[in-house]
């Protein structure tokens, strides 16, 4: 008989060698420069998060984008505005690879910078000099003018809404040149200089009508231009009719409030906008935020308005894979995940956690798989019975409302193969600071259970998404292991794809690469 001393198993030094400690100084793999990076760009909001400052975050960027290359830079630039939805990161990097790649910045310029917040963004962080320069630059300063010719008048007028800078402070340092009377009169009224009023464009013309004389017709513009004035309950009326999806869910409290909900009418128009497929896609809705506005919304509002903030999430989240076989969710209750999504920032810190999305993303897995099981974690696994016929809103509270203690994300696997679990996919939601679970032995905890659950699963795969900037995981990046970050629809793409075996061998770094320039 063979010796078992000589030949016992040797899986365990099939596992990856930890190369990296995480923020708990805990054994975890460090993601490559452009996995960081990019992990950072599509949850990044430069503000301080659970485990590190807002200007630690913008150093660790600044750094990472010095060590791609600038190609990969813009694609990423390209893929967190339009795929993840950001707005700081991606102007950050423009602002990069106006020092970097100039030319590659004219290539993407108009399509990352889409909007004036984002030009505004992007003249802010210029300015500040943390990118190696404290003035635009001449070719930056021309795409910023080129930017603004391109705009009609009513458009520029909509985005004068907003400050540090204005919209007004970015026409005086860029000095464009106007083509049109009416836009010299438009240039002039923004920036406090001489005009000529009858040259103004009419819908200027008629909001300042409409600010000597409420009585006047009530101009189509941003609210937040006509709420200095003295509105009435029909003016209230007539700036839901015409908001916006995103105006409309962030103002429904505000509109209850001023007799707006108290018409039938405006309830079937505000409910019908909120659950329209073509809105929902054109504002670029993160599905936590439909969750805000169910939590925040007041108890006394109409059921209609709440029954469509669920069919409007339920839109948003179509693209959750259903998929065949097993399938498990891990999501994170830990006290580290009870920080805000977007990170704290004095005046304008969201009431959404990282908690609060982890349970949105396993309801919604749920919800589209409804034989899979659901198992919170923090230092243990937490028991919790969710129905898979619940709304993705009710089960998504009843995962936040639990957890808090330490982080062990090793924790649930270590249940799986307690029980001989099989399984085909697992999915963690996490900010991977695991350290309960920090131990001697080669790996991560995690992978030394991934590796006993694939000796009796070999065609299982893990899915690890991360809601926090993050530069480790505890689970190394493989042909059967997928690494991704952010918190808007994309992921659940990027996860589809991963599951259905049509990624590229680098997975979600081959998505990003795959950006046209």
């Amino acid at each position: 008989m063979a010796s078992k001393s000589l030949f016992k198993s040797t899986i365990g030094k099939f596992i990856p060698r930890t190369n990296a400690r995480n923020s708990e100084f805990a054994p975890a793999y460090a993601f490559s420069p452009k996995h960081a990076l990019a992990q950072y760009a599509v949850t990044g909001c430069l503000n301080a998060t659970f485990y590190a400052s807002a200007e630690n975050q913008l150093e660790t960027v600044l750094d990472l984008a010095q060590k791609v290359e600038p190609e990969f830079v813009a694609k990423l630039a390209l893929y967190c505005r339009s795929r993840a939805f950001m707005k700081d990161l991606p102007a950050l990097l423009c602002a990069v690879l106006s020092v970097r790649s100039p030319g590659l910045l004219a290539e993407v310029f108009d399509r990352v910078i889409d909007s004036p917040k984002m030009l505004r963004n992007f003249v802010q962080i210029m300015r500040s000099g943390h990118v190696g320069r404290k003035s635009l630059g001449s070719l930056p300063k021309r795409l910023v003018v080129r930017w603004i010719d391109n705009k009609s008048d009513e458009q520029l007028v909509f985005g004068s809404v907003g400050n540090d800078p204005s919209l007004a402070d970015v026409i005086k340092m860029v000095h464009p040149k106007p083509a049109t009377k009416s836009r010299e009169a438009l240039f002039g009224y923004l920036i406090g200089r001489d005009y000529v009023t009858i040259d103004l464009p009419e819908i200027v013309q008629r909001y300042e009508a409409f600010k000597k004389d409420n009585a006047a017709e009530m101009p189509d513009v941003p609210f937040q231009m006509l709420t200095s004035a003295k509105l009435s309950a029909d003016n209230w009326k007539q700036i839901a009719r015409n908001a916006s999806w995103q105006t409309t869910r962030m103002n429904l409290n505000t509109f209850a409030r001023h007799g707006v909900l108290e018409d039938a009418a405006l309830i079937d128009l505000i409910a019908n906008r909120l659950r329209d497929r073509d809105q929902i896609k054109r504002a670029r809705i993160f599905p936590y935020q439909l969750m805000a506005a169910f939590l925040n919304v007041e108890n006394s509002m109409d059921t209609a308005i709440q029954n469509a903030l669920q069919d409007a999430m339920e839109i948003a989240i179509e693209n959750v894979p259903a998929i065949p076989g097993k399938v498990y969710v891990f999501p994170d209750v830990s006290g580290s995940m009870k920080t805000p999504v977007t990170g704290h920032r004095k005046g304008a810190t969201t009431a959404i956690r990282c908690v609060d999305v982890a349970g949105l993303i396993a309801a919604a897995v749920l919800r589209r798989n409804p034989h899979a099981e659901v198992i919170p974690f923090e230092q243990s696994v937490v028991r919790l019975d969710l129905n898979g016929r619940d709304s993705v809103m009710t089960n998504a509270s009843q995962l936040a409302s639990v957890g808090g203690g330490g982080t062990n994300c090793s924790a649930p696997l270590k249940l799986l193969n307690e029980r001989r679990a099989k399984g085909d996919l697992v999915i963690y939601v996490s900010d991977y600071e695991s350290w309960v679970d920090a131990k001697a032995g080669r790996g991560t905890a995690t992978m030394q259970e991934w590796s006993a659950f694939k000796a009796r699963n070999p065609a299982a795969k893990m899915v690890c998404i991360d809601l926090v900037p993050n530069r480790t995981t505890q689970a190394d990046e493989a042909a059967d292991i997928l690494n991704v970050g952010g918190f808007s629809d994309q992921v659940f793409e990027v996860v589809s794809h991963f599951a259905e075996g049509t990624l590229a061998p680098n997975h979600w770094i081959g998505v990003i690469e795959a950006q046209r320039i």
